[in-house]
């Protein structure tokens, strides 16, 4: 799962452009693997998740993030934490793709998301619409889940841009 979000975030266009990534020993490193799956089986495992099932699984992985932060020592806490989230057209050769839409200037494709703890550079939740969606849209609701999970935490102060 992880390299299909890491695919757009490295310049990939589509599941396809995993293949190209099998073997770059850097996407491997920062997937902390020393394989990936074959592609194609990566669109047949993906739509076995519903949106619910996603955030779950980023839930999840938050829960184990409170954890690892809970052994910081009191000044990792003490600045405030900042919360980025930034938006970006994934366009894509197929026009028939669920939740696909034509953005404003006639690409069509996908508005990925991402909202991340800027003090540490992890991404805390990941999203996708239509590409004719504003990109602010559907993020208040994980930049509220940001900011619960980063006060759960023991950040003091929360700074979101």
């Amino acid at each position: 799962m992880l390299n299909i979000a890491y695919n757009p975030l490295s310049g990939g266009r589509t599941v396809d452009d995993i293949e190209a990534r099998r073997g770059d020993a850097m996407f491997l490193a920062r997937l902390a693997t020393t394989s990936i799956p074959d592609p194609t089986t990566a669109g047949d495992f993906c739509r076995r998740f519903d949106d619910e099932s996603i955030l779950v699984l980023q839930e999840a992985g938050n829960r184990t993030r409170l954890r690892v932060w809970a052994q910081q020592p009191a000044s990792f806490f003490s600045t405030p934490a900042v919360e980025d989230a930034d938006a970006t057209l994934i366009p894509t050769d197929a026009a028939t793709k669920e939740g696909m839409s034509i953005s404003y200037n006639g690409i069509w494709g996908y508005s990925a998301f991402l909202v991340s703890l800027a003090n540490t550079e992890e991404p805390l939740y990941l999203g996708l619409l239509g590409a004719n969606r504003p990109s602010p849209e559907g993020v208040v609701d994980y930049f509220d889940r940001a900011i619960s999970l980063c006060q759960q935490a023991g950040f003091k102060e929360i700074c979101r841009r």
